[in-house]
């Protein structure tokens, strides 16, 4: 690892595709928090996809092509933070085993791994963040993303950070826990399931008395946001990265990402 001459630690951020393609307002979010938690922070240029779509879908060759270039791109880091529990348990938890039967990288990827963490559990459980410097006035209901909750153990650390958030008030939503229908691949392969699922979602959510959604994965805001816009319910759907670093100028992602009538 290279670290910093400024002493303070170097991340490397993930930035995520859909962050990047879709919603660059929450990579900026994460910098900004980043920052205030006295980090260093570096977007390296090299890093592309995560892998997943093709982990998915059983192209293990292409995965393993993806995951040698983005250990190669991160690995003077002192730590790699995804503001995504999909992206960041994709890297953490899988490419050790893709990369295992590999002399070349099996210990690379292993080490690559200890270093990564989703954002926001990175800024309470490595960084000893307890509270954020933002304001909100709104009624704001969690939902908890399937990797970041399971593979990543991501569940109060959010919850803790937007108690502190003035003037927001985190209310409870049935379910939270429960998947929200998109699965990445699994919303193409199994539309009407999928579609089944979230809506159970957002009538928990509109039965929370939230006006504001949050969680930790773009892929599933979308997916609800999508839903929520479809049902005509006026509730905003952010990533918490913009409601922590006090960033809600752009679009809410239901406006954001509706398609051209």
């Amino acid at each position: 690892m290279g670290g910093s001459p400024t002493g303070c630690p170097r991340v490397g951020l993930f930035v995520t595709c859909l962050v990047d393609l879709l919603r660059p307002s929450v990579g900026f979010a994460s910098v900004k928090l980043l920052r205030a938690a006295g980090c260093e922070v570096d977007v390296p240029t090299l890093q592309t996809c995560c892998g997943q779509p093709a982990y998915n879908s059983g192209d293990k060759a292409t995965a393993a092509q993806i995951a040698r270039q983005t250990i190669a791109a991160f690995e003077t880091h002192d730590y790699v933070v995804a503001p995504s529990g999909s992206c960041a348990g994709m890297l953490k938890k899988h490419y050790p085993g893709l990369l295992a039967s590999d002399a070349a990288w099996k210990a690379r990827a292993a080490a690559f791994a200890a270093k990564v963490h989703e954002l926001v559990s990175f800024l309470v459980d490595v960084r000893g963040l307890t509270s954020v410097d933002a304001e909100l006035e709104a009624r704001v209901a969690y939902h908890d993303s399937c990797s970041g909750l399971r593979e990543l153990g991501v569940k109060g650390q959010p919850r803790q950070l937007l108690r502190s958030v003035r003037g927001l008030q985190l209310v409870d939503m049935s379910d939270a826990e429960v998947c929200c229908g998109f699965g990445g691949t699994f919303a193409v392969k199994y539309p009407d399931i999928s579609s089944a699922i979230v809506e159970r979602k957002t009538d928990n959510v509109a039965a929370s008395g939230a006006d504001l959604l949050l969680a930790g994965d773009l892929g599933c805001l979308m997916n609800m946001a999508g839903k929520l816009s479809r049902q005509g319910r006026a509730i905003a759907v952010r990533h918490v990265a913009e409601v922590l670093a006090g960033e809600l100028q752009e679009p809410a992602i239901c406006e954001r990402t509706r398609a051209p009538a």
